[in-house]
């Protein structure tokens, strides 16, 4: 019964969208779709560990401990092992690309959480990387989606007008963030 109604909602969602580009619906969804109590999934893999992970980490309207768990410690900084609790509306803001991009393909993970020696030590390297940056906050990732040209995935992120969104077409890599809402592109 639950898998036929988690169909019937995807397909609901699914039938608000109609694509004038590959990759990229451009009616914007329902919140209570995106929102409200249906299930949301999102699979991930980090490029720095080769881990994976697809997951449903919101069901019966809570999100799921357990699933949390796992998506931190995916999302982990990889340089120094720290696991930080990663802000579930990030998780949201995933699902809601997804679901835009019309795919249930794994996002590349650039980076998740860095810690504050790890954000220190980028930003010394580029001043592209912020002094405070939400990345240490569980508020911000860098992803990338395979066989989706990165500009699209760009523009469904700023479509959602969610967060921050910063394009790195030269790293192969969108940043989003549950900050305010801001737009900037990089190297």
């Amino acid at each position: 019964m639950k898998l036929a109604r988690r169909a019937f909602l995807r397909a609901g969602a699914g039938a608000l969208f109609s694509a004038s580009a590959p990759g990229i619906a451009t009616a914007v969804a329902s919140p209570a779709i995106l929102r409200g109590n249906a299930a949301r999934r999102i699979s991930l893999q980090n490029i720095h560990t080769g881990e994976h992970l697809a997951t449903e980490y919101f069901a019966d309207g809570r999100y799921m401990p357990g699933a949390l768990d796992a998506i931190n410690r995916l999302l982990r900084d990889f340089r120094t092992g720290d696991v930080h609790a990663m802000d579930p509306r990030l998780l949201d803001l995933l699902n809601s690309l997804s679901v835009r991009m019309d795919t249930t393909a794994q996002f590349h993970v650039i980076s998740g959480f860095r810690s504050p020696h790890t954000n220190g030590m980028l930003h010394g390297k580029s001043s592209g990387v912020a002094t405070k940056s939400l990345h240490m906050q569980g508020m911000a990732i860098d992803v990338r989606l395979p066989g989706r040209p990165l500009n699209n995935l760009h523009a469904a992120a700023v479509s959602l007008e969610q967060g921050g969104v910063g394009f790195y077409p030269s790293s192969d890599f969108v940043h989003v963030d549950t900050g305010r809402v801001r737009r900037w592109s990089g190297v």
